[in-house]
């Protein structure tokens, strides 16, 4: 019959037991706190009453009636392309100088 001290000179039940629990075992832990942060996420975010009215499908063709109204209003026909500034530029300057361009050209 194999003695203790036997067992416990076992490279193998000595490191690599403990080692296959952690493994194991950790995965589980993980298992468990990753689904209590999800749980807790799911919790926070409740959506504001306007952004459920557009996420809600019955109002949803009622926004979009809105919405081409308000494009049918626009006149498409007659617009200005004007590039916005770059990173290195001032942006109120820029478009100062974009509006007076449009202002001479017309």
């Amino acid at each position: 019959m194999l003695d203790l001290r036997t067992l416990q000179r076992n490279r193998t039940l000595r490191y690599g037991l403990p080692m296959m629990l952690l493994v194991v075992g950790g995965s589980f832990g993980l298992r468990e706190f990753a689904q209590i942060r999800y749980d807790a996420q799911k919790y926070k975010r409740k959506l504001d009453p306007s952004l459920l009215a557009k996420v809600d499908v019955e109002r949803q063709s009622a926004i979009l009636e809105e919405e081409y109204e308000k494009v049918k209003e626009l006149n498409l026909l007659q617009w200005k392309n004007i590039r916005g500034p770059r990173p290195w530029e001032d942006s109120r300057e820029y478009q100062e100088q974009q509006r007076s361009r449009l202002n001479k050209k017309e």
